[in-house]
């Protein structure tokens, strides 16, 4: 069996903000984009409502190279923004924005997108990051899918930065996946028994006329249908630069991982959709502090042991990409927290109801636009 060049892209999406008054800026100058695409050379993109602003890394064999770019993407869209007294913020949610005061953006497939949508999908007021790795094998490709699925709660856990929407503390540390969940081809992916499966139900879907590619598959994972990849959806997007580098490095590693039991003629143990939903709730909800269950001892497990467990796990993949450091760096996220961990200390004590104050979100706002470019 050959192996597969494992590559590795990300993909990241950002809101642009006002820096004085820190809200989102509903409709950004044209030349902003212009001069963006200009800097980047194609490698950005308007994203569905015109507030958001998608950037993509070349196909990269190391993480050094992911970080570059991502870097370089931060740093350059920060650069432009400023110039229009706007910054970009790392956060799948603005702390305080309204979603009907978002226009989206005009471009036909976004068009078509509202018109089949409806209200359901101009509330996306949500941002992710995407990591492709590329299996080049079809077949193979889609063993590894089924696999994977155990894994994307963790992933999950470890990249959360969405606790807030429309001034108040939701309780989620992802927001974001609960309004996603409103769009259909969402969640987890199911399973399919050979590739050739799984394109013919993208066909009955596409004959039918109700998908018109399999670009229109939102699952948690997904065969991408423009490149020979495994597509992980789940995160949100990070606000720390090394934390984005850090998952992006964790899925590649566990995608070999799974390569090499396959090797030997081995595979991750399936557990139902149902199981692995629970796991996903608790890390919708709780972020690194959850506690997740292990299926095989049929009891949870605190998701900082959990992250010790991922580290050993791969560790000979690590090796083999020479991304010990950057997988290890899941550690101090378990311990330290993420994003909306730092997002709900800045909150402090809330009333009943949940609703910040002004200043404070503002004060946090400020914070997402600060850590956006921490380390870049």
């Amino acid at each position: 069996m050959i192996e597969p060049s494992f590559s590795v892209g990300v993909e990241e999406e950002y809101l642009l903000v006002d820096k004085t008054s820190r809200k989102l800026a509903s409709s950004p100058p044209k030349e902003l984009f212009a001069a963006c695409e200009s800097a980047l050379e194609g490698r950005v993109s308007p994203e569905f409502l015109q507030c958001q602003i998608e950037i993509g890394t070349p196909v990269c064999m190391t993480l050094g190279e992911v970080r570059a770019e991502l870097a370089y993407f931060r740093k350059t869209v920060a650069r432009v923004a400023a110039d229009h007294n706007l910054a970009p913020i790392a956060a799948s949610t603005h702390p305080f924005a309204e979603w009907t005061d978002q226009p989206h953006t005009d471009k036909e497939r976004y068009n078509q997108i509202a018109r089949t949508m409806q209200l359901v999908v101009k509330r996306m007021l949500i941002c992710g990051m995407h990591v492709h790795v590329g299996i080049e094998d079809d077949e193979l490709r889609i063993d590894l899918f089924n696999q994977l699925s155990y894994f994307l709660p963790h992933l999950l856990a470890l990249s959360t930065s969405s606790p807030l929407w429309r001034g108040r503390i939701t309780g989620l540390k992802s927001y974001r996946l609960s309004v996603f969940s409103e769009l259909p081809r969402t969640g987890l992916p199911p399973r399919f028994e050979s590739y050739n499966e799984y394109r013919r139900i993208v066909d009955i879907l596409s004959h039918a006329g109700v998908l018109e590619d399999a670009t229109k598959i939102w699952w948690d994972l997904r065969p991408s249908d423009r490149f020979p990849t495994l597509e992980m959806r789940i995160t949100d997007v990070c606000t720390r630069l090394e934390d984005a580098v850090a998952i992006a490095a964790l899925f590649r590693c566990i995608c070999r991982m799974l390569y090499r039991l396959r090797r030997a003629n081995q595979s991750w143990r399936p557990y139902s959709r149902f199981l692995l939903a629970e796991n996903r709730w608790q890390a919708q909800r709780h972020g690194t502090s959850a506690s997740l269950i292990d299926f095989g001892r049929n009891e949870t497990t605190p998701f900082v042991d959990l992250a010790e467990e991922l580290i050993e796990l791969v560790r000979p993949d690590a090796v083999h990409f020479g991304c010990e450091k950057e997988v290890e760096h899941i550690r101090t996220i378990a311990l330290h927290g993420t994003s909306a961990e730092k997002q709900l200390e800045l909150a402090g004590d809330v009333a009943d109801d949940g609703i910040l104050p002004p200043e404070t979100l503002n004060r946090i706002v400020d914070h997402l636009m600060q850590e956006t470019l921490s380390g870049v």
